[in-house]
Parts: structure tokens; C-alpha cells; sequence
């Protein structure tokens, strides 16, 4: 299913109306999906959710024009490959790579996105995008399937990183599985309930003026911080916390009063 036909089951479950995720899964993939119910949904952007790692395989043959098993076109007999070869080729896929996203992504086109133009018919023009990998390892050769694993940088597409490895052995192919094993520090738990302080990428700071102050949200003085260096930080009560910025010893809110429990 799709990761917006999961969310709508979720919200169904838990009878929460709001709630949002955190980097689409694709529909043929399986794997760790962040979901946030309310105003936590606000807090992806500073979660630890990076890298990501998947695992994968690339079914050599296979053609398909969203590049995983959804839009095959074409099915060849492939030749039988060398396997110190494959694994010489995922071992070279580490660095900053440069590939174009597949058209059937949730990638922006004029405030479109990019599947949804694939799937009405339209032309779409995808730009080129960098996606940096720290690590890529062979699991696994079954011709004509090869199983990798791939820890990349958010907004990574390993649909085409399987293309990118198919080219490099002379050959054509397409995901026929992909599981997102974690993002950074979260991994799929069976609907596991987080305490979001757990996962913020950001440090805590002692504040040491009136309580009423954040949560009535008014400006407050860098005098009652414990730390005075530029950044973002948490302040922690017993019922909600608060996130601000410190710029050149001005406070500011980035999110202010979030409910704890």
C-alpha cells in the first residue's frame, strides 16, 4: 500500500484525524515509516533520522518504467554475472553520487508531484540530484536477482541507485523489493509509541526564569539560559518543552509548547 493508504489506517486506529509521516515509502516497499500524531508532526525536521538504510534487489532482466515492480515493460532472459564483479561494482557505489530521480517520485514539479504527472500521461523531466552513500555492501546473488544493502543520505532514491549498478555491470534491471531498514535512530518496531524527546537532534538547555514566560509564549531573555551559544536547543518542563533559536544573544521560538504525554 501506499504510504498515504497506511497513514489514512493509522489515523482510523487511533482515531487522531491529524497526523502526518516522515519520507515516503514507496507502494512496493516495506520498512520503517515515522508517523506523528498533531503538533509532534512538526517535529520531523529535527528528528534523528538520518542516514537510511535499505535493503534491496535488483532483478537483472526486468524493465520497468517507475523502476520498481509496478510498471514492468519488458522481461529478457539476462546473462549470468560474475559475482566477484557484483561485488566489486556495490563495493564502488560509496561517496557522493549523481543520478536523476525516477519520474514516478514524490519529487516537486511546478507544485506537482512528479508520479502524479507520470501517471496522467504527461512528459516529465526530472533534474539531476546528488545523493550521498556511506556505505554499500552485497548480501546476496540468486540470478538474476542481487541483493545489496545501502546506507544513503535523506532524499536518496534506490530505485535509481539499482539502475546505477546495473549500468556498471554492462546489464538492465529493476527493484523487485526494497525494504528502509531504519531512518537514523528509528526502526520498525511493530507501531512501537516514541517519546519524541528520545529522538530530537538537538541539545537541552537549563532555563532558569519563570515557567509562565514559554507558556504563555513570551519573549525571553538569553540572561536565564545556561547556554548563550548560537543554535537550537530544548526546554524541558514537566508537562510540555519548548524549542528556540539563539542568534547573536537573541531568543526566538522555532516551536513553542509542545505537550508531553
Amino acid at each position: 500500500m501506499s504510504s498515504n493508504s497506511y497513514l489514512n489506517r493509522i489515523k482510523r486506529k487511533y482515531k487522531n484525524k491529524k497526523a502526518g509521516f516522515s519520507g515516503t515509502l514507496d507502494p512496493f516497499a516495506k520498512g520503517c515509516l515515522i508517523v506523528a500524531f498533531g503538533q509532534y508532526s512538526k517535529l520531523f525536521k529535527y528528528l534523528k533520522k538520518t542516514p537510511k538504510t535499505y535493503k534491496a534487489v535488483l532483478w537483472l532482466g526486468a524493465t520497468s518504467e517507475s523502476l520498481d515492480l509496478e510498471n514492468i515493460i519488458d522481461v529478457q532472459e539476462a546473462k549470468r554475472l560474475d559475482i566477484n564483479d557484483i561485488k566489486k561494482q556495490i563495493d564502488s557505489l560509496v561517496g557522493d553520487i549523481t543520478y536523476t530521480p525516477p519520474k514516478f517520485s514524490a519529487k516537486k514539479i511546478d507544485g506537482k508531484r512528479a508520479y502524479d504527472l507520470a501517471r496522467e500521461g504527461k512528459e516529465v523531466k526530472m533534474k539531476e540530484s546528488t545523493m550521498s552513500i556511506t556505505n554499500t555492501k552485497f548480501i546476496s546473488y540468486s540470478h538474476p536477482f542481487i541483493t545489496f544493502e545501502s546506507t544513503v543520505s535523506e532524499g536518496s532514491y534506490i530505485r535509481s541507485l539499482g539502475q546505477i549498478l546495473a549500468k556498471k555491470l554492462d546489464s538492465i534491471g529493476t527493484l523487485s523489493y526494497l525494504e528502509r531498514i531504519n531512518e537514523g535512530e528509528f526502526f520498525y518496531e511493530n507501531e512501537k509509541d516514541l517519546n519524541p524527546l528520545d529522538y530530537l537532534d538537538l541539545d537541552k538547555n537549563i532555563y532558569t526564569g519563570t515557567k509562565e514566560w514559554l507558556f504563555d509564549g513570551k519573549k525571553i531573555s538569553i540572561d536565564y539560559l545556561e547556554k548563550k551559544e548560537n543554535g537550537s536547543y530544548i526546554i524541558e518542563f514537566d508537562d510540555f518543552f519548548s524549542i528556540i533559536e539563539i542568534n547573536e544573544n537573541e531568543v526566538s521560538y522555532l516551536l513553542n509548547k509542545v505537550k508531553l504525554g
